[in-house]
């Protein structure tokens, strides 16, 4: 059995790399950890990140060498190989301003549409990753919000609602993006209906409350896909928080729309939620879970790397043990400042990067993503487990190719014992204090 531990001591970072024997189970009883791999849950579908504006901006600040190290750390097999890609339909908040692929309301035949400011900072990087990768992404495209015209508010920003008059037309839109992608070589697997709809920001949103994402998703959007002939496209709904993620889905979700709606979408800004994800799961078997979004915001929250690396650690945990089915971080890349952001809506990203001097950091965030990302593959089955404390926080899986993989949090600073049992053997390693763990039974 092969143990990966990441400690963090005076600022540093310390990942070690052993082996472990798995010896035959003679009793143990105390410390322990059972896995049970005939017992099995979700599939889980894989790992990824957003790549916005912002972090096209800041990867182009990196030195040709530079850029190539970080594409194989986030793309490569040793990396966190990420297969999730999530960018945004025109402009999000971390974007350098506010633009449209279009902006003249006369323009019904959309002959103005160009994503000529794709082609600057996002599309490079996504040509540079795909290289990399050497496939293609699981791409999802989400819109912030439409544009200014087609608002109650004839402004990208402050929420607004879109006009009645217009939902054809942005559906139509919509569409229209994804035909451009896809013409540049691009394949988009799945959207999402619209970005945090419950929330008015001060940078690009649209409000959409229950009944009217579920009118636009049903009468206008999965009519415009199928009529472009993108009925292939997933569709997820909501694309906000944990704590309304079941009130949602449950007054959008019915006989009529189940067939168009593929999964809902969540973030965490909230706090866990951990039973909402269970209980959205439950309610509706067959639906993705997919957590979109998440990242450090400096407005809420210092920059002590252990602190927010166990925040990453302890929502992935929470999540996967309450159903998810894929994850994608926020901005893969940002800048020493946490943007460009253009309302400085700053946040920290698992790779920071210095635009004076071409180089960048690699947050402790990053190495505690590379435990489960790195080990637990694509279409692997979460199992069950039993332990014998709440010190411990733990997540299991077995991979297509039946090994086995054990994520283990540790945020007490005090070493805790841990007597592993599965299928009939045993192995006793420590959990150091303030670490993450990760196990692979071959």
């Amino acid at each position: 059995m092969e143990l990966i531990v990441t400690t963090y001591e005076n600022q540093e970072r310390n990942t070690k790399v052993s082996e472990c024997e798995l010896a035959e189970d003679k009793g143990a009883a105390m410390n322990v950890v059972n896995l049970y791999p005939d017992i099995a849950y979700q599939t889980f579908h894989g790992f990824g990140g957003a790549v916005t504006e912002a972090a096209g901006y800041s990867f182009l600040k990196l030195g040709k060498e530079k850029q190539e190290e970080v594409l194989k750390k986030y793309f490569g097999e040793d990396g966190l190989r990420y297969h999730f890609i999530r960018t945004h339909i025109d402009s999000c908040d971390f974007s350098l301003d506010n633009y449209t692929a279009m902006e003249d309301p006369e323009d019904r035949e959309m002959k103005s549409f160009s994503l000529k400011r794709e082609e600057k900072y996002i599309l490079p990087l996504l040509r540079r990753a795909r290289a990399v990768k050497g496939e293609d992404f699981d791409l999802m495209l989400t819109p912030w919000s439409p544009p200014a015209f087609m608002k109650t508010n004839n402004d990208r920003n402050n929420g607004g609602k879109l006009k009645k008059e217009y939902r054809e037309f942005w559906a139509d839109y919509i569409c229209r993006y994804i035909r451009e992608y896809e013409a540049l070589g691009f394949p988009v697997s799945r959207i999402t209906v619209q970005n945090e709809p419950d929330a008015v920001q001060t940078w690009d949103s649209c409000s959409f409350n229950p009944e009217e994402e579920k009118d636009f998703l049903r009468d206008y959007l999965y009519k415009a896909l199928v009529k472009n002939g993108l009925s292939h496209i997933k569709i997820n709904i909501w694309d906000h928080n944990k704590e309304r993620l079941f009130e949602r889905a449950k007054a959008i979700i019915d006989k009529e729309t189940d067939r168009m709606i593929d999964g809902v979408a969540f973030h965490w800004y909230t706090g866990d939620h951990f039973e909402a994800i269970r209980l959205t799961g439950d309610a509706y078997p067959g639906k993705e879970l997919i957590f979109t979004e998440g990242c450090v915001e400096y407005s809420r929250f210092d920059a002590g790397q252990l602190k927010n690396a166990q925040m990453y650690a302890h929502d992935i945990i929470g999540n996967l043990n309450a159903g998810m089915t894929v994850f994608i971080d926020w901005n893969i890349l940002l800048d020493e400042k946490g943007g460009p952001n253009h309302v400085n809506n700053f946040c920290d990203a698992p790779v920071m990067v210095d635009t004076e001097d071409g180089t960048y950091e690699e947050k402790l965030s990053f190495h505690y993503i590379r435990h489960f990302s790195r080990y637990i593959d694509r279409e692997a089955k979460r199992i069950a487990l039993t332990k014998y404390t709440d010190k411990l926080e733990m997540t299991a899986f077995m991979n297509p190719d039946k090994s086995i993989v054990l994520v283990v949090l540790n945020k007490q600073t005090e070493d805790m014992p841990l007597s592993l049992r599965v299928n009939g053997r045993n192995a006793e390693f420590t959990v150091p204090g303030s670490s993450i763990v990760t196990a692979v039974i071959k």
